[in-house]
């Protein structure tokens, strides 16, 4: 098939989605590592995985897949062998007479069409899909769910015969079977697009769940004699002392999963029936995401980018653990990265790596607290401030004193709203002036649940329901009936509601005069600002999520 020459990069920057310093910084990082252009621009932050995907699609004039085009059914697995399918990373997406529909990550490829082409005996149409979504239809249709038993059964029988003495145990941590259980327990829970995977012992059993949209679903029940050696092999890979059974411990690991590097955050626990370990999955691409992309609605996020193109002054991002703040500061510092600035971060601890900004790990054991950091990193020159998280008064005051110094600070704060957060800072010990001064805005967020795609009805809802919440009587709603593609949840993902809280002149009048926490806000929704709950009332109206899920994340302050 020929497919259009084109250059990645001219279109990008033509396009407005990346700037030409942006572009000569990837061609010299992309020469430097032998990797394409694109992966690096991905790799670098600049753009997503999602939009070079479309971008390729339209510049090659090919189509582009996802999960929901391809078929998971016996005739594909037979047109296109799994050990080809894996060899070039392709997936079969449907085939036609003697023509064979293919979806990959690089259409480019011509080598790896020609020989499927070849060894398949059909003609090969090939369509793009992202790499995620590569991974999770390989998984779904070759299958990893049977080969997982296999390899359970495999290493129970080799523990089970091998004896419980400890070394022995130890000694199969490093075992070909232990370490195909630990990576396709990984594999799985990538997938299922996990944000954490438990690994609990219980009194006869090893309890295998994840973490997926928020809620925890118990995904396997081991063989209690499988423990030691799992546990011993998470060690290992985070190096931790697999000899340490008393104490809790933290390590880190990378792995090349899903064609990307993926990092594993860990902690180890000792409970009664023995130690409990969590792999938080750190995804880099949930770290680029463009803020277009976090669901915060057009009109809070024009309001949100006039707040963070000021040059100097404080933005706070607020909610409960859980919520998201961390992607939107993310979010944010990936639209400020350029290489005219100098951004440093004092994070507890780093969650993802950026290129081109100076991260810093808080660690109070050796005395490097956020307060300490932060005095160290205004001697540094800086022009934007990423703190984690403002928890106390020292690092309250130096934030702010960054700020009067004419540098951006962006931090989170735990509080339940937008207007909670002035007040918060006030019950820290700082002054009402200083408070009102340096604050350009506040954001406060949730997450709810998405309404599963593949299992999305309509239905009307109650009347004193809809006169409640001042829906349109004639208004149509959706939910989830539940299905295998959600684990019968009827939810699939999860997206951001927002309020943005811009410090206006009223505000900081408010915040000088000590004014409560609703008379903030209610000046606030007065002079634009709209409530968590009206943005979460748009998403359900637009069938993004139910009402239940708006209804349990906010709460209503009239």
């Amino acid at each position: 098939m020929k497919l259009k020459k084109i250059r990645i990069g001219d279109l990008l920057k033509e396009k407005g989605y990346i700037t030409e310093a942006q572009l000569k910084v990837a061609l010299n990082e992309a020469k430097s590592k032998g990797k394409k252009l694109g992966e690096m621009l991905v790799e670098l932050g600049y753009i997503t995985e999602e939009l070079m995907t479309d971008v390729l699609a339209e510049q090659l004039g090919i189509e582009k897949a996802t999960l929901e085009d391809i078929k998971f059914e016996k005739p594909l697995k037979e047109a296109l062998p799994e050990k080809l399918a894996r060899r070039f990373k392709v997936v079969p997406v449907d085939v036609k007479d003697n023509k064979l529909i293919i979806a990959t990550s690089d259409p480019t490829d011509i080598f790896a069409l020609d020989e499927i082409s070849r060894i398949t005996h059909k003609e090969i149409i090939p369509t793009i899909i992202s790499k995620d979504e590569l991974f999770s239809a390989l998984e779904r249709i070759y299958g990893t769910e049977d080969k997982l038993y296999k390899i359970v059964d495999d290493v129970e029988k080799k523990i089970i015969s091998s004896g419980s003495d400890e070394d022995i145990l130890r000694n199969l941590a490093e075992d070909a079977s232990v370490v195909n259980l630990v990576d396709s327990i990984i594999a799985k829970a990538l997938t299922d697009k996990a944000s954490d995977i438990h690994i609990e012992p219980d009194e006869d059993i090893l309890r295998v769940r994840y973490r997926i949209d928020g809620i925890l679903h118990e995904v396997l029940s081991l063989n209690k004699v499988l423990h030691p050696a799992v546990i011993s092999r998470i060690k290992i890979m985070s190096n931790m002392n697999i000899a340490e059974k008393r104490l809790p411990q933290d390590g880190r690991f990378k792995l090349r999963k899903n064609f990307k590097d993926v990092d594993f955050r860990v902690s180890t626990l000792p409970t009664n029936y023995g130690e409990k370990v969590v792999l938080r999955i750190l995804d880099r691409e949930k770290a680029l995401l463009d803020l277009r992309n976090i669901g915060m609605d057009e009109y809070s996020l024009k309001i949100y980018e006039d707040m963070i193109s000021k040059p100097y002054g404080i933005i706070l991002i607020s909610g409960p653990t859980g919520s998201g703040k961390t992607t939107t500061l993310y979010a944010s510092l990936n639209k400020l990265n350029t290489p005219e600035k100098n951004i440093i971060t004092v994070e507890d601890p780093i969650e993802y790596n950026f290129k081109l900004i100076n991260q810093v790990s808080v660690d109070e054991t050796a005395g490097l607290t956020f307060a300490n950091a932060l005095r160290s990193i205004l001697r540094q020159d800086p022009d934007i401030i990423m703190i984690g998280e403002i928890r106390d008064k020292d690092t309250a005051e130096i934030a702010i004193q960054a700020s009067l110094t004419g540098h951006l600070v962006l931090s989170t704060i735990h509080t339940n709203d937008a207007a909670s957060s002035a007040v918060r800072l006030i019950e820290m010990g700082i002054e009402n002036y200083l408070v009102s001064t340096s604050l350009i805005g506040v954001v406060g967020q949730r997450l709810v649940r998405k309404i599963c795609p593949h299992c999305k009805v309509s239905y009307k809802p109650e009347k004193e329901l809809i006169e409640r919440l001042g829906l349109d009587n004639d208004i149509v709603l959706y939910k989830g009936e539940g299905c295998e593609k959600c684990k019968f949840s009827g939810y699939q993902g999860r997206i951001g509601i927002y309020e943005v809280m811009k410090i206006d002149r009223d505000i900081r009048s408010l915040i000088n005069k000590n004014a409560p926490i609703d008379e903030i806000r209610q000046k606030a929704k007065e002079n634009g600002m709209r409530f968590m709950r009206d943005s979460g009332l748009e998403l359900v109206k637009k069938g993004v999520t139910t009402l239940e899920e708006v209804l349990r994340a906010t709460i209503v302050k009239e």
